[in-house]
């Protein structure tokens, strides 16, 4: 008989020039299951965290994908690219040399609420198209501003250099944002403030909500050893936590609302809140409507909680 896949959640430190489906693919081989996916995606130049749900652990990625994320990037100021990355065609080198006087206040500009018009290379669709494939395709596109925040954007190091004969300016930064954020985008509007243009160099993801780099593992040593964080242990890494007696765990796996907890977390669609049972297992995610408290997504079988509904 063939071994059960494990469930959970396994965070991968994603090798640059991978794309994340190649990522998903060889976590798929490595547990022995079809069902694997990803809590948003990281571009093949990019390296880091890159968050995978195993079996029913697929159920939470809805909710990590809309974490805040952190990122180590490397902008470099004097040349512009199609892509507001380092995988384009260069469009423009207009030079970059310091010093740079404007260069703290415009990243000032980027930080906080920020309308910002994604990188027309992304993966959101357009009339049922991912934008990237219509540039591929030679089409021109324009996507609509979104409201992000960049909660952190921080100089770290300023070096000069030299591209393709264009003197250049490398701007080393630490980014904290909201999910939908384009680290690409901030390289290119911070290039076009500054009147050099700009593009991405370098990326690498080291947070996805409560998974950080530390819970990374490369994909060879995921191959000596599937490192996979159980769905109780995954769950309360990125959502609040609500504690369960045995009643009212027999209650939601019910799919049945319960009380919404007095002096605990308040779950929505967006952010709801885990359950846990007495055993710490996990049992559903909660989202608190009209006094009650409804599940969200049920995890628990009612066998595993007890032998039927505690009531009528």
């Amino acid at each position: 008989m063939a071994e059960r896949a494990p469930t959970g959640i396994v965070v991968v430190d994603k090798p640059e020039g991978w794309t994340s489906h190649d990522v998903v693919a060889r976590v798929r081989r490595l547990a022995g299951t079809r069902k694997v996916g990803h809590a948003g995606t990281l571009d093949p130049m990019a390296t880091g965290v890159l968050v995978l749900g195993v079996e029913s652990a697929t159920r939470l990625l809805t909710f990590v994908v809309g974490a805040d994320k952190d990122y180590s990037a490397t902008i470099r100021l004097g040349v512009v690219t199609t892509t507001d990355d380092a995988e384009g065609e260069v469009l423009e080198q207009a030079g970059a040399e310091l010093p740079l006087p404007e260069l703290a206040d415009q990243v000032a500009r980027l930080t906080g609420p920020v309308d910002q018009v994604p990188s027309a290379v992304s993966a959101i669709k357009v009339d049922g198209r991912r934008a990237y494939a219509r540039v591929r395709a030679g089409e021109t596109v324009e996507l609509a501003a979104r409201r992000v925040t960049v909660h952190r954007l921080q100089v770290q190091d300023v070096r000069p250099g030299v591209a393709g004969g264009t003197p250049v300016v490398d701007v080393d930064v630490e980014v904290t944002c909201s999910s939908g954020t384009y680290v690409r985008a901030i390289a290119r509007d911070l290039g076009a403030a500054l009147g050099t243009g700009g593009h991405l160099t370098a990326l690498r993801r080291t947070r996805v909500g409560g998974y950080g780099i530390d819970r990374a593992r490369t994909l060879d040593e995921l191959a000596d050893e599937l490192a996979v964080l159980p769905l109780a242990q995954a769950a309360r890494a990125t959502l609040p936590s609500r504690e369960l007696d045995a009643e009212l765990a027999r209650e939601l796996t019910f799919g049945r609302r319960i009380p919404v907890a007095q002096d605990g977390p308040a779950g929505t669609r967006e952010l709801p809140v885990g359950a846990f049972g007495p055993d710490g297992e996990l049992v559903a995610l909660l989202a608190d409507e009209q006094g009650r408290s409804r599940p969200v997504v049920v995890f628990a079988r009612p066998d595993e909680t007890g032998d039927g509904p505690a009531g009528p």
